[in-house]
């Protein structure tokens, strides 16, 4: 059963709240603002009540240990991120790392730390803590899929300029924070102008803690949730009113989907550009056949090793890349950026000090080619945009030769 309890005007320390009653237990919803001291008050205060038997918070297990463990990013396997194709993904939870610093710089208060005192405070306690919200990755996968070829060029492009930006976070975006998302805000005016990327940040979100408030209750009956103010009212909706299994829905919205067994533009290109280079051998003879798989090999390994070379690879990590780039139609899920990061890892392996200065790191430009573990990232993608654009250029040039 299902019961709604009236929102209060003013819970604790005047911040918003919502309280739910269902299934027998009670979940208070605190709506806090990430870069808000009174936020960190009503946190305080509503432990200190005594009225709570668990706490929830929004964040997931990264963003949890990189607030409360900073130092569990010099655990992190690059390796194993760059094989599982997980770069993007980090490269994003970078970015949001950087917004959080710029805004902790300019507000003398670190992001999101009405969440880090709800979850020590709970540690210190003894009560049972539950991180209720979606992995970031799978949130920026989940956002990737649901776009267009250009919008998502538009999203990574404004993470990108977000990343190096070092003007003072606006005002009007302040405000924003103090009644939304961190996610939300470190994607900008994007995020508000597609309605498809606000679905997947905000109300997929809004579903996925509730019915994780639900799954894992630790048989606690007066339950504490802190989430942003934003979030308030949709969690409220859907802890009243969702009637599917929440670990089927949580399921559901964790789920990426995969992409298809065969890749068919990538078999497309390699049929275009074999069936051409094939046609003008046949019918223009040895000399134009070379020609033409002579543009290939040109194009692509040229492109590849000036994207490695704009990255600041070791020369080997460029000549991997390269050599291995006029082959990529037939090893489709090895781009060449992985080549070239694997190779560039193993030549300039990240020291401990690099992982300690990473979040300062990643503000600047400089930071990302001073740094040993930002470095591999930019190989990594900037590699494959190199391969990407021979390609491109390469099939233009030989199907322009055998059209011309």
């Amino acid at each position: 059963m299902t019961e709604a309890i009236p929102q209060r005007d003013a819970g604790f320390a005047g911040q918003p709240v919502i309280e739910v009653e269902r299934d027998g237990v009670h979940y208070t919803l605190l709506g806090t603002a990430h870069v808000s001291r009174a936020s960190i008050e009503a946190v305080h205060a509503a432990i200190d009540s005594g009225q709570f038997d668990a706490i929830a918070v929004e964040l997931d297990e990264q963003r949890h240990k990189a607030l409360t463990q900073p130092e569990a990013l010099a655990q992190l396997d690059l390796v194993k991120v760059i094989r599982e194709r997980k770069v993007a993904p980090f490269a994003a939870n970078l970015a949001l790392a950087a917004y959080q610093r710029r805004l902790a710089e300019q507000l003398g208060i670190e992001p999101g730390a009405e969440l880090k005192a709800a979850a020590t405070e709970a540690a210190a306690r003894g009560l049972p803590l539950q991180l209720i919200d979606r992995d970031v990755g799978i949130t920026f996968r989940r956002i990737l899929q649901g776009l267009s070829w250009w919008d998502r060029a538009k999203l990574v492009g404004g993470v990108a300029g977000g990343l190096f930006a070092r003007e003072d976070v606006s005002e009007d975006d302040i405000e924003r924070l103090k009644e939304g998302d961190m996610l939300e805000s470190s994607f900008g005016e994007f995020a508000r102008d597609t309605p498809s990327l606000f679905a997947t940040l905000i109300d997929e979100r809004d579903q996925y803690m509730a019915a994780k408030l639900r799954e894992r209750a630790d048989g606690a009956t007066r339950v504490l949730a802190v989430v942003g103010a934003g979030h308030l009212k949709g969690m409220a909706r859907y802890l009243r009113e969702e009637t599917r299994a929440p670990a089927t829905l949580t399921a559901a919205l964790a789920e990426v989907r995969q992409k298809r067994r065969l890749p068919w533009i990538t078999l497309t290109l390699l049929a275009l550009i074999a069936g051409g280079i094939a046609w003008g051998w046949y019918h223009g003879g040895h000399a134009l056949g070379r020609d033409l798989l002579l543009q290939w090999v040109a194009w692509t390994c040229g492109l590849t090793a000036l994207g490695a070379l704009l990255a600041g690879a070791n020369p080997l990590s460029l000549l991997a890349g390269a050599l291995v780039a006029p082959f990529k139609p037939f090893r489709p899920g090895l781009p060449s950026g992985m080549f070239s990061a694997l190779v560039e890892l193993r030549l300039r392996k990240p020291a401990y000090p690099d992982f300690l200065a990473l979040r300062d790191d990643a503000q600047t430009l400089r930071g990302w080619y001073r740094n040993r573990v930002t470095r591999v990232v930019l190989v990594f993608m900037l590699t494959n945009l190199g391969t990407v654009a021979g390609e491109w250029m390469a099939g233009a040039r030989i199907f322009g030769k055998l059209l011309g």
